[in-house]
């Protein structure tokens, strides 16, 4: 019973640890598109900086549970992660539509910036992820 049990492990394991390298590739290319340094606001203590950069997190890691989900394939899965993280950093560009000094506003540790940031990147999540629903 446990080996039947196990069969899936590979699969998960596959998928798991794709997710996991498409998490720290977006997060990586996030910090490189934001003119905020997330990594050294982060370190230094800048309470502004943990909801924006975890909302863009959770904002990617949810259309990404979905593309996981509904994918055909480890291939599929990678190309809609793909699409989602183009999605996240749509949701960047919309709120510097919104407030064009967000950016330096987060550096400032304006913390109502940081969950506007946030809070924005969920909710483009949250449609990218409904959109991926078959």
């Amino acid at each position: 019973m446990l080996a039947s049990s196990l069969t899936g492990l590979s699969a998960f394991a596959i998928y798991l640890v794709t997710a996991l390298a498409m998490v720290g590739a977006f997060g990586t290319v996030y910090t490189l598109i934001t003119p905020h340094r997330e990594f050294h606001l982060l370190r230094s203590g800048c309470t502004a900086a943990v909801p924006a950069f975890l909302g863009a997190i959770i904002g990617y890691v949810i259309p990404l549970s979905a593309a996981m989900r509904w994918s055909a394939s480890l291939a599929d899965f990678v190309i809609w992660a793909s699409i989602a993280a183009c999605v996240q950093i749509l949701a960047y560009g919309a709120t510097r539509l919104l407030v064009p000094d967000v950016s330096k506003r987060i550096s400032a540790n304006d913390v109502a910036a940081g969950i506007l940031l946030g809070g924005i990147a969920l909710a483009f999540g949250m449609l990218n992820a409904a959109s991926m629903t078959p």
